[in-house]
């Protein structure tokens, strides 16, 4: 059994930062072995990937509309990951979700929600215009 906890989200300013944390926990989970994604959900609106970073870190993956503002990472060592949100917008107002998956190569990054077999309990973020 796999538990992730998403931390880090709040109310902020259009053109602000939050950094979201997750941590990974299990009692034979090995976090080194998962890729991890960032998903998000507006009211009214379906869950959507936002970023995935394979189980080595050597990639990343992201959506269009956040490329250059937001940044994913993971320290293997701790068995977190996290995703910097730089120059936020009021699009940018979900419930944001981390998830995480089994994979067997080092490289992959996968986008669809199906893909992902744990959840976070999300974390809200919300920007002001």
């Amino acid at each position: 059994q796999v538990q992730l906890v998403d931390s880090g989200g709040g109310l902020v300013q259009a053109g602000g930062s939050l950094r979201l944390s997750c941590a990974a926990s299990g009692r034979t989970f090995s976090f080194s072995r998962y890729a991890m994604g960032w998903f998000r959900q507006a009211p009214g609106k379906e869950r959507e990937f936002v970023a995935a970073i394979s189980r080595s870190a050597s990639r990343t993956s992201y959506t269009e509309s956040v490329k250059g503002r937001f940044t994913i990472s993971r320290d293997n060592a701790k068995n977190t990951v996290f995703l910097q949100m730089n120059n936020l917008k009021p699009e940018d107002t979900a419930l944001y979700y981390c998830a995480a998956t089994f994979v067997n190569r080092a490289a992959e990054v996968p986008e669809a929600t199906g893909r992902y077999n744990y959840w976070g309990q999300g974390t809200q973020v919300t920007v002001s215009s």
